[in-house]
């Protein structure tokens, strides 16, 4: 995108009156020279002129005078001209031209007059040093720093006057930092005041600079003011980040410049930089002493380093060091820097430690690389690889490589970069220089190992990578780990990894690229083979959407990198069949062809031409197969390869057009909104292709003529007036959201790129729109979804106005009218209808007389001639009054009574429509401004009545709750009696009293009496009233009211005044926005209800914003007075209170979270910070509180907090209070007070998302969540004592002699802290902040009585642990367990101590780089302990926990003992579980108490590894089966679902196989065993487990079925499963199992050669149990069993010649497929779909037979096979009068007309009325496909097919009766229907269109008939 070049701002010289004069008057020169006469003449119409341009043109002009000039011409005139000129430079501000002309002109003043030249500048700059205003402050320091930007005449100034200029800058710098310490809670004007001090700051240092000689003899006053200034600035933390940094830099600068650069410089700043005084005896005694004053120990730590960033950045690294001091201060600076590590908490801080590091990476690298022979031996020792420095950096760098600030990832990767550049450059001098082996080098070995060992969701081994990959090239990182790409082609499935993935990938093949074209000239095959083969087999196997970063990052880097790969693609992927690559959840060969195809196009590799599609690459056939294709991302890269181009110019093929057209119809009603934005951004790129390329054709033509051109603009003119039609047409009444959305956005693009203007044009689309068209779009506006109103009331404003209508003032007004009755609907979606259709309104001309027809006693003025924005100015004034007058007639009602304004009028809607008009207008530009201004004042009054009227029910103690939420209405008279008790008047006395409802007076039977008779309205009629609708008209009214104040304060301009200042108009005064942050003050401290407050806080947040950006110095302080009284508030705050303690503190977190995000980020924070301090006072518990006194603000800071770390506004802000908020969460905990514990568990949960990022995946112990231990405690290092201290005082508690259990409060959260961190790759033991203190103190905890903590220590455990540690920690704690029983054992300490073990063991297991198994020992540890597993031990738990770990250690997943032991421990187990009770016979022995179950489980684990899950590792094959047997056989259902489970496991791994088999493993007695569990097993579960598995082995194999000993027919099978089906429909899994196995005997009946005549009976049956299945009231999983089931038997059942079933019964499952296709749901639409594919081809085109198709395009197909079918059978009379009953749709019950009339008037007694289940669906699209399809089945019945007449002249007479019951009751519908009963109009429409369809297909058959 090309973005247009800011333009300068250019203003005129501008000089007060008197001096203008003056120097017009010193210019009038009479006699001299004539080139001096010239020039002042010149000078002199310049001044006089106001354009300043002409002025640049006229000095410009000067300065070519100025250069004939000689030394004769000086004088009196010639000073005049030169002081004129110095006069414009010094008054015009900074960026103007005319200051550069000046400067121009003055420098072309020729040598020998440059003296002149310079006097007079130095006099005009003087008089602007000596001007006392501190208002051109600002200006003069700009003008100094001009000076010195490369005008040479100005730096002489500068050095003339150095002396004054500095004391002037010393000056303006001291009065800043005066004014600084006045400006608190004024946040722009201190932040215009930072930017200033910068200024002055910068300025100061290039004087410095350029004057260096001058400044060494500069008096030390000056020079010493401002070093005290800059002293001051580096410590005082009030100043902004970059203000110090740079003051960092002036105060090394100013040093440098008055000692010069030799070695005591060096000495000085590496005594400031350790903050210690000797070392500063060498500078001048006032230098000496200031910066004694900068060593103080209290000074902040940014100081040093601020000093260090100026050490690197003012003195000169490069070449040689000038002494050994300068060396010191070298590797002092890293130094410095890593110990601020631990103490900076602003990430801000973090990325200028960051940055600066960096900078002296640089830096050492300069002393480097000047000359290596020249830098001291120490010094290279010190920078080389392995170095203590070294190791240090590189911990920072582990530390710091995934910080949430990219910068600071950046910079980590820039220093590592470095690092590797001062190893190389600090090689030893004996190594062999041509010897560039990195393999050979061993720091660097190391290093790409540990690298390549870390874990792949760190990002930061990326980056670093990548550094390697580009000093040491690709093959050093390929020959440590050739699978390479294909690990990270795997990780491009994961959003957060995939650009740091394809970075690397990119650097990889690049420079393996490079490598090979160097060493070998036939290289290219290897780089496919390594780059470019494990792509596609990404592309054809994986998930679609996983591969979508593949598409978006990678893909192209590659295509640039060898455009000619592209070949190697299409020829691999051609290879391939064009779907059956990969399972069908795969985008297969034809979709990763797509992706490469598209993603080539758009790098503008391939191209489209008439003749052939991308150079012929692919067949048209292939891309219009991608085009329909079932996957969304195949056909989005179809689509994109149509569209994308890498010209903007190129022409549309007809081709091309020609595939849009066969991609839009099926692919417009998509679920995804992911689907919907591309396909809208993709024809965005297709339609600007028309648009710029029918330009060129355009100018083409007139150049040229040719006939092609004229061709290919008429196509373009028929593509677009297709587009248009097509897109109009679908936005039928039923259309669904999704279709309603593409194509309204599709039309908004035509509509901005095109027009559809009336006028005759190029493209005259306005020719397209009819007013049904118009009509259709006005009908969207009524839809319930936002995004579809918004879109159609934007199209309807661009569509031509003789087709919209609404010029018409009838329409207008029945418009108007609706708008009006929707916005007092109880429906909120209604009011939002209203504001789209007075937006509508506005912008008609006409609009005030139809208003006054509305509402006479309007006072209006009507303008005929008005310009545009007058009239809407207008409009938007006369609907906002005629609102407002109702609202207020509304609002006197609800003030009598709000139960009738709750049922007829609510009130919320009239202010959202006067919130939207206002939202139209631009209110800096209103001109009825005396209108407007009492229009606000009216407006803010009204809402605070409308405030009044609804407080009582939001503010009170439960809005909920007092109020019954029922839909009788009998209920009104008890909801008018509650109303009255509902004050604001609740408290916080929830500890001490609950409130009671009084009892009513007066007699009983009169107030039931009263409750059982409706209210009357004023006219009499009876009203319904809900609690619902009371609640809903009270909360939304407190919303509206809120959007409606912030919208007027944030918008409308402030009317004010300051003391110096002229009074600034507006429409709104201070006094209103201070009385509406009092109002929203209250609402936010009082409200109770949720929407309540949640929404007055956006309105709270507009007024907050627009107080900081005022102009009124009295409103940008009221933040921070506000904040203060609110603080004070919460401290004092207990239960007599009327702040809300409960609901998370109701409105007081969002009224501070307001107030504080309004802070300007650039700022110092300073109220952030105050207030995080007194809130983590309050919320941390101290001994010295009473509990009951300080209870409430605790809970009160709590939830504050909670607040504040959740809102992203504040950003890295809040970072630096983690650690304080983190220690009173963990606190908290301790506390009696259950509300505190509740408020710290909410904080405690916040603050972990915070830290630890929010939850990638489902796994709550993902990798993906977790944080380096170093990395943790150096961002929040206050933790670590903290967790420590506290995890040693909750282990202590575990262990108790006494038998009583302790828990200690606080220990589960310690232990979720720690189980979320790791080690650092470069954590030792000598680490100071590394874990391995924590390990002994989990493990300890371990040891507790509580199983939860046992389970929690040992998954804590495993963080701690590196990989390679885990053997050795396994042997010790297994030694560690008792080695035979005896009478002291603690149970507790076993089970434990197994959960680590058996937790570590699976880590081991998971962790791909972990080392391979040697004598460890724990086989001998496991052996000396089997007694643990065996009946001596008498605890189960431990039994099951020592199974467990052996099953871990025998399973087939790496183990960590060697093979020999495994085997050993192989048998011992199974022994065991021979003897145990789980086997034997005797039923006596079960085990029975706690734990007995989990031990039996475990046991069923060891017999499954044996005989299922890897039983060729076990010996002894009698032995596995009978194992399984017995399993399949126990008592206990819990054992034979496991065993089931394992076994369909098992089935599902060895589906893939060819070999269609019973599996070895499962003998006959199995089998046998399962067919006679699935006759007689009465447990559910197991039941579907058991039915599952014959399903798989059904499907391989026929099963002999077994009961008991009898033989069972498949006929007796059948009818056992339908009925198993029919009983247990409420159970999804076993209902899908008995279908589906039923499925495979209806199938294998069929197939048989001899059928019992039985079965056909039990067909029906099951074909009406899949009818049943499929309906759309099913739930999901039910409905996906029948796509299966049905995709399974469409070519053995649906489409057999034979008619086996029957034709109802076939017909029947061809309607279920149907329903299918057009369910909600896209999983089941899309299983639906793949019957396509398993349809016989000869019964299709060879176009789509065994393609993948979406399901729309697959309906589309089933319908017409359908019809084929019918053709085939000999059924086409039968099937046509079927698929016309289908058409006709259900039979209508008598009394529909009256229910659907019923159905209209009711609609509004539903406040949130449930629409239609399918929002997908579109039947009147369904009916048109049936009828379209029923006109072809017509057009092949023959003579001898004909249709019976007296079926026929039924359905007519149906039909016909249906059409004028429709008719009649869309008749009875009110104006405008769609608005007011859109249901009813959509169901009405579609019975309609039914009957006209059916109606119109039988005249046809009757007329085939009589031709016949």
């Amino acid at each position: 995108m090309v973005v247009k070049k800011k333009t300068t701002k250019v203003e005129a010289v501008v000089l007060d009156e008197e001096k203008l004069c003056q120097l017009i008057a010193s210019l009038s020169v009479d006699g001299g020279a004539d080139g001096v006469k010239h020039l002042a003449q010149t000078l002199q119409t310049c001044l006089q002129l106001t354009d300043a341009v002409q002025q640049i043109q006229l000095i410009k002009k000067a300065g070519s005078q100025l250069e004939t000039l000689s030394e004769e011409d000086a004088g009196e005139a010639l000073d005049a001209c030169l002081n004129a000129l110095s006069l414009i430079y010094t008054s015009v501000q900074a960026k103007n031209p005319l200051r550069r002309a000046a400067a121009s002109a003055l420098s072309s003043v020729p040598e020998c007059l440059q003296g002149r030249a310079v006097d007079s500048l130095s006099s005009c700059l003087s008089d602007c040093l000596s001007t006392p205003c501190s208002e051109q402050h600002p200006h003069t320091v700009d003008t100094i720093a001009a000076c010195l930007d490369g005008f040479h005449l100005g730096e002489r100034c500068i050095n003339k006057l150095l002396r004054q200029v500095l004391k002037f800058i010393c000056e303006v710098l001291q009065e800043y930092l005066q004014q600084n310490s006045g400006l608190a809670g004024r946040h722009i004007a201190q932040a215009q005041l930072m930017q200033s001090c910068l200024a002055a700051v910068k300025t100061s240092m290039l004087v410095l600079q350029r004057s260096q000689g001058a400044v060494g003899a500069a008096p030390p006053e000056p020079l010493g003011g401002l070093l005290s200034c800059y002293i001051h600035i580096l410590t005082d933390e009030e100043f902004i980040q970059a203000v110090q940094s740079t003051a960092g830099m002036a105060v090394v600068l100013l040093i440098r410049s008055v000692m010069g650069t030799g070695d005591e410089v060096a000495s000085v700043v590496s005594s400031l930089l350790r903050g210690s005084a000797p070392g500063l005896d060498s500078p001048p005694r006032w230098l000496q002493l200031r910066c004694e004053a900068l060593c103080t120990s209290g000074r902040p730590p940014g100081v040093a380093l601020y000093l260090s960033h100026g050490a690197l950045a003012m003195l000169g690294w490069k070449g040689s060091l000038p002494g050994p001091q300068w060396e010191e201060l070298l590797l002092l600076v890293p130094e410095t820097l890593l110990g601020l590590d631990v103490s900076v908490k602003e990430s801000s801080t973090a990325m200028v430690v960051a940055r600066v590091l960096t900078l002296w990476s640089g830096a050492a690298l300069d002393c480097l690389q000047e000359k290596s022979g020249l830098c001291p031996p120490s010094l290279q020792v010190a920078l080389r690889g392995g170095s203590i420095l070294q190791r240090h950096l590189l911990e920072h760098i582990y530390s710091h490589w995934e910080h949430p600030l990219d910068g600071v990832r950046h910079q980590t990767r820039s220093l590592f970069h470095n690092l590797l550049l001062l190893h190389r450059c600090t090689k030893p001098a004996d190594s062999d220089p041509a010897d560039s082996d990195p393999a050979s080098d061993p720091y660097v070995a190391e290093l790409t190992r540990s690298l390549l060992g870390l874990e792949w969701h760190m990002r930061g081994k990326y980056g670093s990578l990548g550094c390697l990959v580009e000093l040491y090239g690709a093959e050093h990182l390929l020959g440590v780990q050739p699978r390479l790409p294909s690990l990270l082609l795997d990780l491009m499935g994961d959003q957060t990894l995939a650009p740091y993935a394809s970075d690397l990938l990119e650097r990889l093949f690049v420079s393996h690229k490079a490598q090979l074209a160097a060493q070998e000239s036939d290289w290219m095959e290897l780089w496919h083979r390594t780059w470019v083969n494990p792509l596609l087999d990404v592309l054809c196997h994986t998930r679609p959407e996983q591969t979508t970063y593949i598409l978006d990052y990678f893909l192209p880097k590659l295509l640039r990198c060898s455009p000619s790969s592209l070949a190697h693609m299409v020829r691999a992927l051609q290879g391939a069949p064009p779907c059956r690559t990969g399972p069908s959840s795969s985008r297969g060969a034809l979709g990763a062809l797509m992706t490469c195809l598209r993603a080539a196009r758009a790098q503008g590799v391939a191209a489209a031409s008439e003749e052939s599609l991308w150079g012929g690459l692919i067949p048209l056939s292939l891309l219009q197969q991608a085009l329909i294709h079932k996957h969304d991302q195949v056909r989005m890269d179809a689509l994109g390869l149509v569209c994308e181009s890498h010209r903007s110019t190129e022409v549309l093929t007809s081709q091309e057009m020609d595939l849009i057209r066969h991609f839009l119809p099926p692919n417009l009603n998509s679920q995804s909104p992911g689907v919907r934005q591309q396909t809208v951004s993709l024809m965005k790129k297709l339609l600007c292709r028309v648009k710029d390329s029918s330009q060129l054709l355009q100018k083409r033509l007139v150049q040229e003529r040719r006939a092609e051109d004229q061709r290919s603009l008429d196509q373009y003119r028929a593509f677009l007036c297709w587009l248009s039609g097509n897109l109009l047409e679908v936005l039928l009444p039923g259309a669904s959201f999704s279709k309603c959305l593409l194509s309204l956005s599709l039309l908004n693009l035509l509509s901005q790129l095109f027009s559809f203007t009336a006028e005759p044009g190029l493209f005259a689309l306005g020719e397209v729109v009819t007013p049904t068209h118009a009509q259709n779009v006005l009908n969207c506006v009524a839809s319930n979804f936002l995004e579809v109103k918004q879109l159609a009331t934007s199209l309807l404003s661009q569509l031509p106005p003789s087709a919209v209508g609404l010029q018409v003032p009838e329409t207008m007004l029945s418009v108007l009218r609706a708008a009006l009755d929707l916005s007092t609907s109880t429906k909120p979606y209604d009011s939002v209808t209203a504001a789209h259709l007075l937006h509508l309104l506005l912008q008609q001309p006409d609009l005030i007389p139809v208003l006054l027809r509305c509402d006479p006693g309007l006072d209006l003025q009507i303008r005929p001639e008005a310009s545009r924005s007058l009239i809407l100015e207008l409009n938007a004034l006369a609907v906002i009054r005629l609102l407002l007058r109702r609202l207020q007639t509304e609002l006197s009602g609800a003030e009598a009574s709000l139960l009738q304004a709750a049922a007829s009028f609510p009130l919320y809607g009239r202010v959202h429509c006067i919130t939207a008009v206002l939202q139209r207008l631009n209110t800096e530009c209103l001109s009825q401004t005396e209108q407007w201004t009492g229009l606000v004042s009216e407006l803010i009054a009204v809402c605070y009545r409308m405030s009044d009227v609804v407080s009582p029910v939001v503010q009170s103690s439960s809005p909920e709750g007092l109020i019954p939420m029922d839909t009788d209405s009998e209920t009104t008279g008890g909801l008018q009696r509650i109303l009255q008790e509902i004050q604001p008047r609740d408290s916080n006395d929830f500890f001490n009293s609950a409130r009671e409802l009084e009892k009513p007076e007066g007699d009983d039977q009169s107030q039931a009496q009263t409750q059982r008779t409706p209210p009357l309205n004023a006219d009499g009629e009876g009203y319904r009233v809900t609690a619902q609708m009371l609640l809903v008209c009270c909360w939304r009214s407190m919303k509206e009211v809120a959007m409606l104040l912030g919208q007027l304060c944030q918008t409308l301009p402030l009317h004010y005044s300051n003391e110096i200042e002229p009074t600034h108009p507006g429409l709104i005064t201070e006094q209103q926005v201070e009385g509406v942050g009092l109002y929203f003050r209250q609402q936010l401290l009082q409200s109770r209800h949720r929407g309540a407050f949640e929404l007055a806080y956006v309105g709270f947040v507009r007024l907050t914003d627009m107080l900081c950006r005022s102009g009124s110095r009295n409103l940008q302080q009221l933040p921070t007075r506000w904040l203060s009284e609110v603080l004070e508030e919460v401290k004092s705050s207990d239960p007599t209170s009327k702040l809300c303690a409960t609901r998370r503190s109701a409105g007081i977190p969002f009224y501070i979270q307001a107030l504080l995000s309004s802070e300007p980020k650039a700022s110092s924070c300073s109220l952030l910070k105050a207030t995080m301090k007194q809130l983590i006072a309050l919320a941390s518990p101290a001994a010295d509180r009473s509990t009951d006194a300080s209870t409430v603000p605790q809970v009160h800071a709590l939830n504050i907090l909670r607040a504040l770390y959740r809102d992203t506004r504040l950003g890295e802000n809040i970072i630096p209070f983690v650690s304080e908020g983190m220690q009173a969460a963990v606190l908290g905990f301790t506390s009696p007070v259950w509300a505190v514990r509740n408020s710290s568990t909410l904080l405690f949960s916040t603050l972990i998302t915070r830290i630890f990022g929010v939850k990638r995946g489902k796994d709550e112990h993902s990798k993906k969540n977790r944080m380096t231990g170093r990395e943790f405690f150096t961002r929040f290092p206050a933790l670590y004592p903290f967790l420590l201290s506290q995890l040693e005082e909750a282990a202590s508690t575990v262990e108790s002699d006494s038998g009583h259990v302790t828990l200690h409060p606080s220990l589960f959260l310690l232990l979720l802290v720690l189980s979320r961190l790791y080690p650092s790759p470069m954590d030792g033991s000598s680490s100071p902040l590394g874990l391995a203190p924590f390990r002994p103190l989990i493990m300890r905890c371990s040891r507790s009585a509580v199983y939860r903590t046992r389970e929690m220590a040992a998954r804590a455990l495993v963080p701690f642990v590196l990989v390679t540690q885990i053997p050795s920690t396994v042997r010790t704690l297994l030694q560690d367990l008792p080695a035979e029983p005896g009478p002291n054992i603690q149970q507790n300490h076993i089970h434990g101590a197994l959960l680590q073990v058996l937790f570590l063991l699976r880590s081991f297991q998971a962790d791909s780089h972990r080392p391979l198994p040697a004598g460890s020992g724990i086989g001998e540890a496991l052996r000396q302990r089997m007694w643990l597993a065996s009946r001596l031990n008498s605890c189960l738990v431990t039994r099951g926990a020592f199974l467990d770990v052996m099953v871990c250690l025998c399973g087939s997943k790496a183990s960590i003992l060697e093979d020999s032991e495994v085997s050993a421990l192989r048998q011992t187990a199974l022994s065991i579980l021979m003897a145990s009770e789980l086997l034997t016979s005797d039923s006596s022995s079960a085990p029975l108490g706690p734990g007995s179950t989990q031990y039996l489980l475990s046991l069923a684990q060891v017999g499954l590894s044996a005989s299922v899950d890897c039983p060729d590792l076990w010996r002894g094959a009698e032995q596995r089966q009978q194992l399984l047997d017995s399993l399949l056989r126990s008592p206990l259902y819990e054992v034979r679902e496991l065993a089931l489970e394992s076994v369909l496991r098992k089935l599902h791994e060895e589906e893939g196989d060819e070999a269609k088999r019973r599996p070895l493993w499962l003998s006959e007695t199995t089998v046998a065993d399962l067919t006679n569990m699935a006759v007689h097993e009465r447990h559910q579960q197991c039941l579907a487990k058991v039915l599952q598995v014959l399903c798989v082995l059904g499907s391989s194999s026929e099963l002999l079925w077994k009961d008991g000993a009898k033989t069972l027919s498949q006929e007796e099978v059948l009818i056992h499963l339908l009925t198993l089906a029919e009983n247990f429909t409420h159970s999804v899994e076993l209902l899908c199992a008995a279908v589906t196995l039923a499925s495979q005997l209806v199938v294998a009946l069929v197939s048989s050669d001899h059928q019992d005549p039985g079965a056909v009976v039990c067909f029906a049956q099951w074909g009406a149990l899949v009818r049943s299945c499929s309906a759309e009231d099913q739930p999901v999983e039910v409905k996906l069993m029948v796509a299966k089931v049905l995709v399974t038997c469409s070519s053995t059942l649906m489409t057999n010649p034979q008619l086996p079933l029957g034709l109802a019964a076939t017909v029947s499952l061809w309607s279920s497929l149907f329903t299918l296709l057009q369910d909600e749901d896209q999983e089941v639409r899309d299983a639906a779909s793949d019957f396509t594919c398993c349809v016989p081809a000869h019964l299709l085109s060879s176009d789509v037979a065994g393609v993948f198709l979406c399901p729309p395009a697959a309906l589309d197909l089933g319908v017409g096979l359908l019809c084929e079918m019918f053709d085939l059978w000999g059924q086409l009379g039968a099937g046509l009068l079927a698929l016309t009953q289908w058409l006709m749709g259900e039979e209508d019950d008598g009394d529909e007309d009256e229910a659907e009339e019923a159905s209209c008037l009711d609609e509004e007694d539903f406040l949130f009325e449930k629409g239609e289940l399918n929002l997908w669906a579109e039947p009147l699209q369904w009916v048109q496909l049936l009828h379209r399809h029923l006109r072809s089945l017509l057009a092949r019945l023959g003579q001898n097919q004909a249709v019976n007449p007296d079926q026929v002249g039924r359905i007519q007479t149906q039909a016909r009766a249906k059409l004028l019951a429709s008719q009649q009751a869309l008749d009875r519908l009110p104006a405008l229907p769609q608005f007011c009963c859109s249901v009813a109009l959509a169901r009405l429409t579609l019975r309609r269109r039914r009957a006209e369809l059916v109606l119109d297909l039988l005249h046809r058959v009757q007329a085939a008939g009589s031709e016949l």
